[in-house]
Order: C-alpha cells, then sequence, then structure tokens
C-alpha cells in the first residue's frame, strides 16, 4: 500500500498507536468516496503494515445545522453508493444514519476502544473541525487527520492570501513538489489483509448501519427523520458514480465551450460543485481527467511565477480556464478557512472594504426587502428573483448570477452586515455546495475579499458594483428567465 505525503497527515491527539487492537478505523467525515482519497489511502496503508482488517464508518447526523431533505438525500445516495463500491472490496463498510439526535453520541468512542489506529478527514470549515477536535478528547488511541482536499496540501502556505493572484504565484512556485503526488484512484487495488464480517455486538445492537430502505432516501425514509422537510430534495443526485458521469459529461460536452460559461443560456458550467463539496469527487480526479483529454504531463509544467491567470499549465484556454476555477479560486477559499477561524465573519473583510462600506452604511436604499422576501424570490427584479427560483428550487445558482444576487442584497438590505447574514442563511440553506470554503469566499467576494477598490458610489463605496440591467445587455438569458422568472 501505497503511503500518504507526510505534510496532508497530522496527529489530533497524543495517544499512541494500539498494535494490538482489533482493526484499523477510518471514520469517512468529509472525502465520501472510495477513489482518490489520501485519508483511505492512509488508513488502508496503516492496515497494511498493521496486518489488521480495515474498517470505514460513514456516518451522517441529524443535528447539523441546515439539516434538510435535500442535504440528507444527497448524502445518503452518496452513502447507497459507497455501500455498493466497497463491496467484495477486502474493508468493511459500515454506513450509521442516525434517526434521533444525538442518537450516534459515543459510537466513535466505542470503536476507538477497539481500533489499532483511528484515520480521519481533514476539512477545514463547518463545524468539521469543531467536531474533529472533540473526537481527540474522546479517542483513546491514534487519531490522524489526513488533508484530501486540493492539489496543493494545506500546510503548503504559512499564511492566509489576500488575493488570487499572490496565491496563484504561491501555487505556480510549489505545485511542481506535489503533481507527482496524488492518491491512488483506488486504494484499495489489490488490498489482501484479514477480514472482519461486521463490527461487535454490542455496537450493531446499540447504532445499527443503515438499511438499503433507509439508503434508498424515497420520502418515506425522509420523513422519519427530525430535520427541514421544507426544503425538498434537489434534481441532482449524490453519489461517486453521479459525480464521474457529471465529470464525463462536462469534459464530453461543455469543457471544449467554458469561455462561454457566464452565459447561463449556454449551460456550460460543471455542475462538479455540489461533488467536491461532499466530497463524491476529488479535485485531483477532474484535474486528472481533464489533463488527460488535454494530453497533458507533469514534466510540461514548467512556468514562471508571475501569478498570470492564462498560459501557466500550457493547455487549451477553455482547460486553462477551468483549471483556475478548480484549483486557484476553490483552494483559496479552503486556504483563508486554514488560516483563518472568521472566515465567514464580517470582520474578516480587508480593512479597505470595512471601511468603505461603513461610511456608506447609512446611504438611502431605494429598496428593501425582509429575509421571508428574499428567500421567496419577491422582489422587483425578475432576474434577481430567478436566480433566487433556481437556489431555492434546484440547490444551485449560476457562477455569474451567484455574483450579481449577492451584489443585490448588499443593495438591498440595511446595512452590509445584515447582507452578509442574509447571504449566508440563503446560501447554506438551499445550496447542494453551501457551508463550504469555495461557497464562503463566493459570499465575501461580493463584500471585496480578494477584490480591489472600484469606483466609489452610493451604498457599495469602493466594493464593486453589479447591476441586472447590465447583466441582461451582456448576457444570453432567455431559456434561462423561461425557466426560472416564474
Amino acid at each position: 500500500m501505497k503511503e500518504t505525503p507526510r505534510i496532508r497527515v497530522s496527529q489530533v491527539n497524543k495517544a499512541p498507536v494500539r498494535r494490538d487492537g482489533d482493526f484499523v478505523l477510518y471514520w469517512m467525515t468529509a472525502n465520501r468516496r472510495r477513489q482518490w482519497n489520501f485519508s483511505l489511502q492512509r488508513a488502508a496503508w496503516w492496515a497494511g503494515e498493521l496486518n489488521k482488517p480495515l474498517v470505514v464508518v460513514e456516518a451522517l447526523r441529524v443535528g447539523y445545522r441546515w439539516a434538510c431533505d435535500r442535504f440528507h438525500r444527497f448524502i445518503m445516495e452518496g452513502m447507497a453508493d459507497n455501500a455498493q463500491s466497497f463491496r467484495n472490496s477486502g474493508a468493511l463498510y459500515y454506513p450509521y444514519v442516525e434517526m434521533k439526535k444525538d442518537e450516534g453520541k459515543g459510537l466513535l468512542r466505542a470503536l476507538g476502544e477497539s481500533a489499532c489506529v483511528v484515520v480521519t478527514d481533514n476539512f477545514p470549515s463547518y463545524f468539521l473541525p469543531r467536531m474533529i477536535d472533540a473526537a481527540g478528547r474522546q479517542v483513546s488511541s491514534c487519531l490522524e487527520r489526513v488533508d484530501s482536499n486540493g492539489l496543493a496540501p494545506l500546510d503548503s502556505a504559512d499564511k492566509a492570501f489576500t488575493t488570487a493572484y499572490s496565491f496563484r504565484r504561491h501555487l505556480q512556485k510549489i505545485l511542481p513538489l506535489y503533481l507527482n503526488g496524488f492518491p491512488e484512484p483506488d486504494p484499495l487495488t489489490g488490498f489482501d489483509l484479514p477480514v472482519i464480517q461486521n463490527l461487535p455486538d454490542p455496537i450493531t445492537r446499540q447504532w445499527p448501519p443503515a438499511t438499503r430502505e433507509i439508503l434508498r432516501a424515497d420520502s418515506a425514509a425522509l420523513a422519519r427523520f427530525p430535520i427541514d422537510h421544507k426544503v425538498g430534495p434537489a434534481t441532482m443526485k449524490g453519489g461517486a458514480k453521479e459525480a464521474r458521469e457529471t465529470l464525463d459529461l462536462f469534459i464530453g460536452a461543455c469543457l471544449r465551450r467554458y469561455e462561454e460559461r457566464n452565459h447561463p443560456d449556454a449551460e456550460v458550467t460543471s455542475n462538479l460543485s455540489p461533488y467536491l463539496h461532499f466530497g463524491h469527487i476529488s479535485s485531483h480526479q477532474v484535474f486528472s481527467a481533464v489533463m488527460e483529454v488535454e494530453r497533458w504531463t507533469p514534466d510540461k509544467f514548467s512556468v514562471k511565477a508571475d501569478g498570470r491567470r492564462q498560459g501557466w499549465w500550457g493547455v487549451g484556454e477553455a482547460a486553462e480556464s477551468f483549471l483556475d476555477q478548480l484549483i486557484t479560486w476553490r483552494e483559496l477559499g479552503y486556504n483563508m478557512c486554514r488560516f483563518r477561524d472568521d472566515y465567514d465573519a464580517y470582520e474578516s473583510l480587508p480593512d479597505w472594504a470595512r471601511k468603505t462600506l461603513e461610511e456608506h452604511a447609512i446611504d438611502r436604499r431605494e429598496y428593501r426587502y425582509s429575509p421571508e422576501e428574499f428567500e421567496n424570490g419577491r422582489t422587483h427584479d425578475f432576474l434577481w428573483n430567478a436566480a433566487q427560483n433556481q437556489l431555492r428550487r434546484e440547490g444551485r445558482l449560476h457562477n455569474y448570477l451567484r455574483m450579481l444576487w449577492g451584489k443585490k442584497i448588499l443593495e438591498w438590505t440595511g446595512s452590509p452586515r445584515e447582507a452578509s447574514r442574509v447571504m449566508i442563511e440563503l446560501n447554506n440553506k438551499y445550496s447542494l455546495d453551501g457551508r463550504d470554503p469555495n461557497s464562503y469566499s463566493g459570499i465575501f467576494w461580493v463584500l471585496g475579499r480578494y477584490d480591489r477598490a472600484w469606483q466609489e458610489r452610493s451604498i457599495f463605496g469602493k466594493v464593486r458594483y453589479m447591476s441586472s440591467e447590465s447583466a441582461m445587455r451582456k448576457l444570453r438569458l432567455k431559456k434561462y428567465l423561461e425557466r426560472y422568472a416564474s
């Protein structure tokens, strides 16, 4: 079994590896997949080193904030996919789904008592960092946290970058160190170690595995959970299989036209963001699939660290644009969450942005809307309403319109702080890729993060302004409005 790069592994607690334990445990929390997964690769390596069975536990709580039918179904579809994928793999896959709040308390502690070592995922936002830190105090065996988030390890930087330009320069300097160290496409290939058929009886009785009926996540199954049933399931289905099909469709039909991505009617965006967020696909896998089409290999990576956006990968313009979104902008958000605990707070904005927004906080607003009016798409602006309808119905927002959506919330609320609260609530409640570092980047970009000062105007101050009128002139929107404006 291949080792995971040490820069991606950190120990959460000070407990030792127990060589007399019964198994190696992979506690799957963020990288909810079998493929291209450094965490699973690390757990498999430990199992080989210790000659012990490997147990993979994927759990789903009901008490997380914004828990709803939409997110529960997407996650459980992924769990059902994993149950099939891990069958006959040599590892025991154990899906656990809480039916009542806090019903799963004690499961990890009990598993840790029998485990030689526990491996879990390093995801830098939402409640997961606090949950992993708390787990370190509960588990009596060694607990390791593994970073499988992006091409650049989280610890390859020593600070939070303030612009995409500066972060891109950093990537251009350090990525050659990591382009030959990708996770194995399938860490369990050739896995030949002791196997256990099930967990100990006391554990299976108190925390029974989810049944096929539950993981089917149909309306009857979802109705049994104490979660928000008003936010219904999205049309997109979860799971690694669906993620791979979405990637294949994007590369085959849309990548070559990616330069048209700002036009909603073109429908050339990748739709991969929810799968990346829930860990159903890896950015390493996406990158590899794109570069296979571009016939690119790591030995072709030779570029000056000048921060330029285009041309540094040496592939086609469309692929360059997509890779800048996948790597620079996505991993910039992860970098912020790694180094700033206040990544989701108004106070995290750059000084110039806060100063200018606060100077204009008392400016007269021609329109003011309540949180309920925003949520239900009841503004005077039919393009904004269409974007909100898409978010509410489908759990996604077109990439360009997401920026306009946020700018108008800033314009139509009483203060920048209120605008940030409204954006976070709506995005995290409805969007499949909400609660993600990349998602917080988009929200706070609206308020000036990663941007520069522009011409000063009312309400916005020197923060970049956007208008629906300009979007209507520049973008192809006929089909989009027909679909979502009603």
